[in-house]
């Protein structure tokens, strides 16, 4: 079995890969990690460097829990792509057919009170019907089943 996880080093995706390898360990499968890096559109040399110092600490991250997982028994590949997460995560999909895709839903912790959870499930309503979203867009386009997990606030 292979499972393809779209990782971003949040906490959400932290919590939802430990999930992901609690449900499925037992039938060992190979994880495929696959992060993406937004693209610089800024084009001064100041901008370049600091985009090339966030790629590279992104990519030790990614790497580094990739390392972790392999220390729990996995096979784990690593794919690192740049541009566009929803059209690089499927064209990753397309070429390699994994069984399973794994997106961990992205919201930020809401603040506690209602008035701030509120208007944190207003933003995000907000933003899924005016911009769409990661997860919304792969879920619907995937060729594979798709799996997208809430996460709690504690582990």
């Amino acid at each position: 079995m292979n499972i393809m996880f779209a990782y971003d080093d949040s906490r959400n995706a932290r919590l939802a890969l430990k999930r992901t390898l609690d449900m499925f360990g037992k039938l060992q499968p190979m994880i495929i990690l696959i992060a993406v890096v937004e693209q610089n559109l800024d084009t001064s040399s100041s901008s370049e460097s600091i985009y090339l110092q966030a790629r590279e600490k992104f990519t030790a991250a990614v790497r580094e829990t990739a390392e972790s997982v392999s220390e729990q028994g996995f096979d784990v590949e690593v794919i690192v792509g740049e541009g566009d997460a929803r059209k690089v995560i499927l064209k990753a999909v397309q070429n390699l057919t994994p069984d399973l895709l794994v997106i961990a839903r992205r919201s930020h912790e809401p603040d506690g009170n209602v008035i701030g959870q509120s208007i944190d499930a207003l933003v995000e309503e907000f933003n899924f019907m005016t911009f769409g979203s990661v997860s919304s867009f792969l879920a619907r386009r995937a060729t594979c089943p798709v799996l997208i997990q809430a996460c709690p606030a504690v582990l």
